[in-house]
């Protein structure tokens, strides 16, 4: 039942309409008709910025912004006229908007730059909440604040007070991506108090709406959520807009929902979707309909919560949201369970899992894209940077060069002797970054994997009504996930965290199979495991591959065996097991799966070719098969060679 999804996507089209800037510095076809005697004149520039302006927060207008934003720049260009600050700072805007980050970034910084000269104080607030917000997208926390800050410090020592409650807005966006709840409530509250000074209804209603659902999510404080939602739903209703009624709405029902009064959560959630239906919002629609099943599924009324969990999926499905849809299918499948109809609660539980697995690939789709423009971003500060030195050093070379001819023709030589060592050790650098991004997707394959086929043994135990060996299971499992979690933010972590998540998988792995193999970890007593770091998550899947094709098709007990040394520059893991041996295996494999191979040692050893390629070493793995004394297969040993990392 989660309100906050819906207040993220509201901050976004919100504060990307107030955060006032402009676009590309090209002059398209698209132009307003002027006459001839007003070219070059500087007033009808400032009004055709003014009319784009207006057009920013319509997403259907663009284009009208576009043809404003081109028909000022042709004025600048036939009366050779230095493009103002404010114009500079609807490009920026319109480029925000459209996504196009790099163009916003630098005419922000123009027109930040020219407001700051000419003394416009107006438009270098703005401009600095337009960085701010640019700093945010590019997950630059520091900078964002940073620049919201400055802002909200001119507004008021300017007397620009309609300007301070947006930097306090902006402020809490930036709060809230850091997961800074403290700092976060304090913006929302400085933000809703700024703008009730002025009174500004539109950003008090945003303020009221998103402190109101946070305390929902955080606080079981049924009277003071209560009150901020109620006060967002009647400026709502002033505003006439109708989204965040039913919003507000909605988020009263949770609230009322969380204190166990269904009958006035049913009745919050009725209303909101009399609005729903007016403005067609399909997002809201399911997450009403989602919400009022669990309501009479909790009320005991199964009936009538199959009606409703099939109205939020039917809506859910309108806008493909995968993200309604997997929470929906999963309070289906509990309420299926507890009723002990095992059937549809095993059918609703696959739905469940194909949408959840659709939320995963989105959401990492989602942190690559993220994590692409951080890099671009950081790359084109750099070349910046860059470009700033040279200049610099050019304009020494002139001085030099006048002077002295000989030394300014030694100086170039070592100007640009240096410049190519620069360059080289640019691309060397942007390689690593490159090499590091690819290492941290595979961690994020890896995950998902191991996830998947450890959930296979809980769901077998699940259904198999074994309620000790369920829990026991799900506990070792939660203390599982909570390492595996913890480890995969990181390229490398101590051995010491490897080995006990990977004692905690062996501990699962001996329950889910009855006990048929014995363990063994030794770690040699050279080795300090807290001071030496391995890649995250490398020895489990050749663990797993031992357990799995190794010992499972034995008829006898098996043992797998984990032995760490230290040599010379790498540490030497060592995997043995005494299964029936990798020709057997890929025999059995074959019959079963046809040419799949295992999908965990094929990520590992990719993440292995890139850390040879990140430290220069040439480190491998190596599989030996063991044979007894008539030749029989007796098991496999393999060895993994580790960098060692500190």
């Amino acid at each position: 039942m989660k309100a906050l999804r819906l207040l993220l996507i509201l901050n976004l089209l919100f504060f990307s309409c107030l955060a006032d800037v402009e676009a590309q510095s090209a002059i398209s076809a698209i132009r307003m008709k002027i006459p001839s005697f007003m070219k070059g004149d500087t007033s009808r520039i400032n009004k055709l910025t003014e009319k784009g302006m207006k057009y920013l927060s319509k997403p259907q207008n663009l284009e009208k912004t576009k043809a404003y934003i081109d028909t000022a720049l042709y004025l600048c260009e036939k009366g050779d006229i230095d493009i103002p600050a404010n114009l500079h700072l609807l490009m920026a805007t319109y480029n925000f908007i459209t996504g196009d980050y790099l163009n916003a970034s630098a005419e922000g910084t123009l027109a930040m730059e020219k407001a700051e000269r000419n003394g416009e104080h107006e438009v270098l607030v703005r401009s600095l909440y337009l960085l701010g917000s640019f700093y945010l997208r590019s997950g630059f926390y520091n900078e964002s604040l940073s620049y919201y800050t400055r802002g909200i410090e001119l507004a008021g020592q300017k007397g620009l007070k309609r300007l301070i409650q947006r930097g306090y807005g902006g402020q809490a966006d930036v709060y809230k991506s850091m997961e800074n709840t403290i700092e976060y409530e304090n913006s929302l509250k400085k933000m809703i108090e700024a703008s009730l000074a002025v009174n500004d209804s539109v950003t008090a209603l945003r303020g009221f709406y998103n402190y109101g659902t946070f305390m929902g999510e955080e606080s079981w404080d049924l009277k003071l959520v209560d009150s901020l939602l109620t006060r967002s739903y009647e400026l709502a209703v002033a505003l006439k807009d109708t989204g965040l009624i039913s919003r507000s709405l909605g988020n009263r029902g949770f609230a009322y929902y969380l204190a166990q009064d269904y009958k006035t959560a049913l009745s919050l959630y009725n209303k909101s979707l009399q609005y729903c239906k007016v403005t067609n919002d399909f997002i809201m629609l399911s997450n009403a309909y989602g919400n009022i099943g669990t309501i009479y599924h909790d009320m005991g009324d199964i009936e009538k919560s199959v009606k409703n969990y099939k109205q939020g999926i039917k809506y859910a499905e309108m806008v493909n949201d995968y993200y309604e849809l997997y929470w929906i299918y999963n309070d289906i499948s509990k309420m299926y369970l507890k009723q002990k109809d095992t059937a549809n609660a095993y059918l609703n539980y696959v739905l469940y899992k194909q949408y959840s697995d659709s939320t995963m690939i989105m959401n990492r789709n989602k942190w690559v894209s993220d994590a692409t423009i951080r890099y671009k971003v950081d790359t084109q500060q750099k070349e910046v940077q860059l470009l700033s030195l040279r200049l610099k050093n050019q304009r020494i070379i002139s001085i030099a060069f006048g002077a002295l001819i000989p030394l300014s023709l030694a100086i170039g030589l070592l100007l640009f002797r240096g410049s190519k060592l620069k360059a080289e050790r640019r691309i060397s650098e942007m390689n690593r970054k490159i090499s590091e991004i690819q290492q941290a997707n595979l961690r994020q394959q890896m995950n998902p994997h191991f996830i998947f086929n450890t959930l296979n043994s809980i769901q077998y135990y699940m259904y198999q009504h074994d309620k000790l060996a369920t829990n026991n299971y799900l506990t070792k499992f939660s203390n599982l996930m909570r390492k595996v979690l913890e480890n995969s933010q990181h390229t490398s972590i101590p051995l010491s965290d490897e080995l006990n998540a990977l004692t905690l998988y062996l501990e699962l792995e001996s329950i889910r199979f009855k006990e048929r193999f014995d363990y063994e970890i030794i770690v040699d007593n050279e080795i300090d495991t807290l001071m030496y770091k391995v890649p995250t998550m490398l020895i489990q899947p050749y663990v797993e591959n031992s357990i799995c094709h190794g010992l499972m098709t034995m008829k006898t007990k098996g043992k797998v065996k984990i032995d760490i040394k230290l040599k010379n520059d790498y540490l030497l893991c060592t995997i043995v097991d005494n299964g029936i041996g990798r020709d057997a295996a890929r025999e059995t494999k074959a019959k079963k799966e046809g040419n799949h191979n295992s999908l965990g040692t094929r990520i590992a050893a990719s993440r292995l070719e890139l850390v040879n390629a990140l430290y220069g070493s040439s480190l491998k793995t190596t599989y030996t098969d063991l044979k007894n004394a008539e030749g029989e297969a007796a098991g496999t040993l393999v060895e993994i060679q580790i960098p060692v990392m500190t």
